[in-house]
């Protein structure tokens, strides 16, 4: 009984008794399945007639423990281009969704552009990208930009993420509801202002979920920037690898970028929980 008398009724009791048996049922019922699918995984694996060969061409602990530290040198690097890569993404994509997003006749030229850009660098492969910027920057020799690899790694890394993420943003900033505008310009907002102080608070919470995800691929892209010779994590293992055939260093390399990938994840999902994006529509 509580403090005030009251005391659920039989029925109520009853009811949370019947869901607190269907909440331990799921659980159990989903530890069993997810033990058994392992367990038929892990199975499979071990007694595969190359296992014993794969075990020590991949899972070396020695080796492991020989590269660990080059391996990890790398992927501070990986870390620094991710981090000064994804403010200069925010800044420019930003700009572009905006001119994405400007009305008015006198404002096309900066749509055109806008869409222009979009489109030739979503639709060029990043791959690609970072080889025709990485071999053909350094070539153009122009004044004032460095030639090393990783700058024109990093900047293709900028122009390709730019193009999606100005599509968040665009989406974003188009799915205010015009009244919103509409309210701001009729408290004598300018344009600007409106967009500083209406549009974009609430266009940034809304999109700040995807771009969590936009982070996570460029953590992991970022490692793409190897084949331009840069020493980065995927680059040290490999060169670990070469003296000896083992490839447990890309075994390391994966395990340290998961270990940034998954708490990023789940960081993403917490904050999305929090503000209620999750079930917005309803449980199924």
């Amino acid at each position: 009984m509580t403090a005030d008398g009251w005391q659920p009724s039989a029925v109520q009791r009853e009811r949370d008794s019947y869901r607190r048996r269907r909440t331990v049922r799921s659980a159990v019922v989903a530890a069993a399945s997810t033990l058994v699918l392992v367990g038929l995984a892990a199975t499979a694996i071990v007694t595969s007639p190359g296992w014993e060969r794969v075990q020590q061409t991949y899972f070396s602990w020695d080796k492991a423990v020989d590269s660990f530290p080059a391996v990890l040198e790398g992927l501070w690097l990986n870390i620094r281009v991710m981090l000064v890569c994804a403010l200069l993404i925010l800044l420019l994509s930003l700009l572009i969704a905006v001119m994405r997003t400007i009305r008015g006749p006198v404002a096309f030229p900066l749509r055109l552009l806008g869409t222009v850009y979009v489109d030739v660098f979503r639709g060029l492969p990043l791959l690609l990208v970072l080889f025709l910027l990485g071999f053909g920057g350094p070539a153009l020799d122009l004044s004032g930009l460095p030639r090393s690899a990783l700058f024109w790694g990093g900047a293709a890394l900028v122009l390709s993420y730019s193009a999606y993420v100005a599509e968040v943003f665009r989406a974003g900033i188009e799915s205010v509801h015009p009244s919103q505008r509409l309210a701001g310009r009729a408290l004598g907002l300018s344009y600007g202002q409106n967009l500083r102080f209406v549009v974009l608070p609430q266009a940034w919470r809304r999109v700040l979920p995807p771009l969590m995800n936009d982070l996570v691929s460029l953590q992991k892209d970022s490692g793409l920037i190897a084949v331009l010779g840069v020493i980065d994590a995927i680059r040290a293992a490999q060169i670990e690898t070469a003296s000896d055939f083992n490839y447990t260093p890309y075994v390391v390399a994966g395990v340290l970028f998961i270990s940034l990938t998954i708490p990023m994840a789940r960081a993403t999902d917490y904050y999305a929980r929090k503000q209620g994006f999750h079930g917005a529509g309803g449980m199924l």
